[in-house]
């Protein structure tokens, strides 16, 4: 059978890069979004859909019947959740659902892989495990939550094969400036291109976190989709937590001209982690997966990508 991956939410950050892995390993690439964006490659057989309408999904899933369906459709900012929550549940568990139900009627149902987060875990200040306590304290997390609740449900009621991530922090070109590193790096350019002294302004410069490079998570994504224990849920991360202000001062140290921080009060979001970093010793043992690159390589990349752009 031809393999044909069906990913919502391709016209996002991530879905350039999976579309590609996907690809690169001889995939049939459908993509679906509200809107088709200059990032989808031109490979991807594109189908517009809000993913809050569930005949037009179910439509999309019917007519292609796909092998592998991914869904990176999210409200996936942390600090934006706080602003509408009621929107985050909405488009983060009911178009989910919109997915389980249409796959389900499929004459052969797909492999799903959910996308979940870091953020359903509670607070700790070490490395967390799969089995470490979930306790999300923010709406998205809560989202994250709900949705792989459903996905266990679906699992057990209906026999589904639906895969289950946690992911860690992940960053690279084409990420919104609304997260932490492209605005680190989008500032800092601008005052690297103005040619003198500059102000940039920053949240909470305290807080350490797990973060990595989008091509590896795109990678662990499909070796995830591809193995056989949909029973299991995955951490994908780095193993490593860095702190705010070291990633910071290197991309300062990259520029030549003097930059002067601003603590913004703005930018500090109602509960804020201290620490958030990734034990993902079980991907590691059960597939193989290991992160390629390392964030100092990520954060250089994507401020060099701002100097031209």
């Amino acid at each position: 059978m031809d393999k044909k991956v069906l990913v919502f939410g391709v016209s996002g950050f991530v879905g350039k890069y999976l579309s590609h892995e996907f690809h690169d390993n001889d995939y049939k690439v459908y993509g679906s979004d509200i809107r088709r964006t200059d990032s989808v490659p031109e490979f991807v057989d594109f189908r517009e859909c809000d993913l809050l309408d569930a005949e037009g999904i179910k439509n999309i899933i019917l007519d292609i019947q796909p092998t592998h369906v991914v869904n990176l459709a999210a409200i996936s900012n942390v600090g934006l959740s706080w602003n509408i929550p009621q929107k985050t549940i909405d488009v983060n568990v009911n178009g989910t659902l919109n997915i389980l139900e249409a796959s389900r009627q499929c004459d052969v149902i797909p492999k799903i892989l959910l996308i979940g987060s870091s953020e359903e875990y509670a607070i700790s200040d070490k490395p967390m495990d799969e089995n470490s306590e979930l306790d999300a304290n923010n709406p998205y997390g809560i989202s994250k939550m709900m949705q792989e609740k459903f996905s266990q449900l679906y699992r057990s009621r209906y026999g589904m094969k639906i895969y289950h991530v946690r992911s860690f922090n992940h960053t690279g070109i084409g990420q919104t400036d609304t997260f932490v590193i492209p605005s680190f790096c989008k500032q800092i350019a601008e005052i690297e291109k103005s040619g003198r002294p500059g102000t940039m302004y920053v949240g909470n410069l305290l807080v350490e976190r797990d973060l990595g490079n989008v091509k590896d998570f795109a990678r662990a994504y499909r070796m995830v989709i591809e193995s056989d224990k949909c029973e299991s849920t995955y951490n994908i991360g780095t193993g490593c937590a860095v702190s705010l202000s070291d990633i910071l001062n290197y991309i300062i140290s990259l520029s030549s001209q003097h930059v002067t921080v601003v603590v913004d009060p703005n930018r500090f979001r109602p509960t804020d982690n201290r620490v958030i970093c990734c034990n993902y010793n079980f991907i590691k043992t059960e597939l193989g997966w290991e992160p390629q690159y390392s964030i100092y390589d990520t954060v250089k990349e994507l401020y060099e990508y701002y100097l031209v752009n």
